[in-house]
């Protein structure tokens, strides 16, 4: 998706001009583009008065938000100690095996984003794989085909309708 100023512009109006209306700038920025455009950063800075790197500082110290551009479907594994002795590793290695990506990186058709957690906090679902915020446990490396087909299947059906 392309950045709009006039769109990023009306999610920084949406708050008060001061430092504490960074947070939710950055989430709604986020929200729409799913990552953080370094000119949308820049806008924030002029619009809200607040030195860049104070934006960059909160940008980054949050891992919700992202730097690089996302792929549209976000894969988090979790390799905590709970998940890992369940047999997270070849569940991470069947991914991606399946994507042709490491973790830190998006699939060249900008579909998957895959990422790694040291925990989830889910230790009784473990192994855990997360795809856009939905948990699937007891990932085994049999599921993972399954689970990525489901997200998968959401872009076959859209660009059906779009033809």
């Amino acid at each position: 998706m392309k950045l709009n100023m006039k769109t990023v512009s009306k999610i920084i109006d949406k708050y008060p001009t001061s430092k504490s209306s960074v947070l939710s700038v950055l989430q709604d920025i986020q929200e729409k583009y799913n990552w953080l455009p370094p000119d949308a950063l820049r806008m924030i800075s002029i619009k809200l008065g607040v030195p860049l790197i104070d934006i960059y500082s909160v940008a980054t110290f949050y891992r919700a938000f992202s730097l690089t551009p996302r792929g549209k479907h976000l894969c988090t594994v979790c390799l905590g100690t709970a998940c890992h002795v369940r047999g997270a590793p070849i569940v991470l290695d069947r991914i991606q095996e399946a994507l042709g990506i490491n973790p830190g990186c998006t699939t060249k058709d900008n579909q998957f984003t895959l990422e790694t957690v040291n925990c989830l906090g889910a230790c009784a679902l473990a192994p855990i794989v997360v795809v856009d915020g939905q948990y699937h446990g007891q990932t085994t490396v049999q599921k993972v085909n399954p689970i990525l087909k489901k997200y998968q299947k959401k872009k076959t059906k859209k660009s059906q309708k779009k033809k």
